[in-house]
């Protein structure tokens, strides 16, 4: 039975179609991580067909994230300016179109060719759905619909290597694509019977910040595609590296004046980034991203190389990773609902992704997939312990106007996340391998999945999941960092928890939310302060500053910085009062 809350928030939104808006946007966010992990499934055997190895192969999956990331900012402000339906419609029309043209491309450039138009719609997709469902549920319901979110993503990921090996061993790898354009035509025909959703005023669109951007990343990525082939100090690689410096910096130049001027709304507003808090969930999500970007990618190329299983078998083996992202979504978000501080669930995910990716350093030819249990079970608890929480953590601190923009940010660190992972893996498993077999186009075709060397494949692997471990260990205590309140100034003890004034409400202590009481207020999120009444000042919690660090904004309720709201603006939904 819907609660008051969340039959008022689905009256605001036009009743009942609330509920068929979640279930599109979800067919949507199932289908494309099927799309990623299980087309890494196919790639031998794409290579095979195709007569395909090294980055032009590898690019059917890293120009699919590539083109996601790269678009996802602007979609997300695109939706806001003109109606996020409408971008979820385009989008998804974009990925069917491209996705067809996967299944009937006849070379590996008009393949990789298609893949990059299908990432494109694929970030109009996450981007406008992400911020439909923001627009649409408030409160605990959002809390609940972003965890059925995680629990959806894990169902495609979980299940899409299997369904593409068996289709793949089946059929062949066209399949696999062909059952994607059946599932996009139906979300096209879906998104039409959808409420529209978007931001009341329209400026202009930033077209020099989506054009710096995009191809600022694309020239980054292409760099390190490079380092591997040509060589890190190589003129190949330098060159692009450096335009794709020049061309970030100029991004983040045009997003501050457009700021500062008022002349255009940015696709990404850089003042989100000043938010400690905001920021600690944006690197949480990269980390999560980087712990099993690579091993989903490149693991079932490994074992049909190295131990000669078939692609059926591989999907199978990576159920062990993907089917703890399936499950533990909705216990993350059940923990932090009964007091548990988000930000210390996120650091574990982090430091399990770090013990898994260590733990399958014991990886050798002919492995069991009894030994490779412990590791990827490691691997994919951490991941779905936490995939469920940040959307929600980290959009509740923005403005209604700007969860477009803000969904946008997170969901362009997802997609980056795997185009870079993809890329940095593959380079530094080819890097790692070269020397062992003394010729770059063999190490290509190894790592492509070819029999032989299987024992130089494997020292490979070990040096660049050790790698993969230093970097998540890295990323844990960057987060955790970003996400615990500073106390510069600390009050004494006896003004710890200073009494509330006569009439007034007591303060929620900070980052650990619960459930409130029958007839009550609920309070705010733990980690996602809300901002307070106008008129009256926040109050400090127990654990946050009483002053704001030196450089830092004005200090929030629990000491993380006031997230950027626009001046006099409103959107066509309407937050429901607590």
């Amino acid at each position: 039975m819907a609660t008051e809350s969340q039959a008022s928030a689905a009256r605001e939104v036009g009743g009942s179609r609330s509920t068929f808006t979640l279930l599109v946007v979800l067919l949507g966010m199932l289908t494309l991580p099927m799309a990623m992990s299980g087309t890494t499934v196919a790639l031998p055997r794409i290579g095979a067909d195709l007569d395909a190895t090294g980055a032009a192969l590898q690019w059917v999956v890293v120009g699919y994230f590539l083109a996601a990331s790269s678009f996802m900012l602007v979609a997300g402000s695109l939706g806001d300016l003109h109606g996020r339906r409408r971008i979820l419609t385009a989008g998804a029309a974009l990925y069917t179109a491209g996705t067809l043209a996967s299944a009937l491309a006849q070379s590996i450039l008009l393949l990789d060719a298609a893949r990059i138009l299908s990432g494109i719609g694929a970030a109009g997709v996450m981007a406008s759905g992400s911020s439909l469902l923001a627009a649409t549920f408030t409160g605990p319901a959002r809390t609940r619909v972003f965890a059925s979110l995680g629990t959806t993503a894990g169902l495609g990921l979980a299940f899409g290597p299997t369904f593409s090996g068996w289709l793949v061993d089946a059929v062949g790898w066209r399949a696999t694509f062909l059952s994607y354009v059946a599932v996009g035509a139906v979300i096209v025909v879906g998104t039409r019977l959808m409420p529209e959703s978007r931001a009341d005023t329209s400026p202009r669109v930033d077209k020099a910040g989506a054009a710096t951007f995009i191809a600022g990343l694309a020239l980054a990525l292409y760099a390190i595609t490079q380092g591997s082939k040509s060589g890190w100090t190589a003129a190949p690689t330098l060159v692009p590296a450096a335009l794709s410096l020049a061309l970030l910096l100029t991004f983040v130049r045009v997003e501050r004046r457009l700021v500062r001027t008022g002349t255009g709304r940015p696709i990404l507003d850089l003042r989100l980034a000043r938010n400690p808090a905001f920021l600690g969930w944006a690197v949480g999500s990269f980390g999560l991203g980087a712990g099993t970007t690579g091993v989903l990618a490149y693991l079932p190329t490994y074992l049909q190389g190295a131990n000669g299983t078939t692609a059926r078998a591989a999907g199978l083996t990576l159920l062990l990773m993907t089917v703890p992202i399936l499950a533990l979504p909705p216990l993350g978000a059940r923990l932090v609902n009964r007091g548990v501080r988000a930000r210390h669930i996120l650091t574990l995910s982090l430091l399990l992704l770090a013990a898994g990716n260590a733990w399958l350093t014991t990886l050798h030819p002919g492995i069991p997939v009894t030994s490779l249990a412990g590791p990827l079970l490691t691997i994919g608890a951490g991941q779905g312990l936490s995939i469920g929480i940040i959307d929600a953590q980290a959009m509740s601190m923005v403005a209604p106007s700007e969860v477009g923009m803000a969904s946008g940010f997170l969901n362009t660190v997802r997609g980056g996340t795997g185009a870079i992972m993809l890329t940095i893996f593959g380079a530094l498993l080819l890097a790692s391998l070269e020397p062992r077999v003394g010729s770059t186009a063999l190490a290509a075709k190894i790592t492509s999945g070819a029999d032989g060397h299987a024992a130089e494949f494997t020292e490979a692997w070990r040096i660049t999941l050790w790698s993969t471990t230093a970097l998540l260990t890295a990323l844990a205590a960057l987060t955790y960092r970003l996400l615990t309140p500073v106390d510069r100034h600390p009050a004494p003890a006896t003004d710890s928890h200073p009494t509330p004034a006569a009439g007034t409400r007591p303060t929620p202590a900070t980052d650990s939310p619960s459930t409130p009481a029958a007839g009550t207020r609920p309070t705010p999120a733990t980690d996602s302060p809300s901002t307070p009444a106008a008129g009256t000042r926040p109050t400090p919690a127990a654990d946050s500053p009483s002053a704001p660090a030196v450089g830092r904004r004005p200090a929030r309720r629990d000491g993380w910085a006031q997230p950027p709201s626009p001046r006099n603006e409103t959107t066509t939904h309407t937050e429901s009062t607590r």
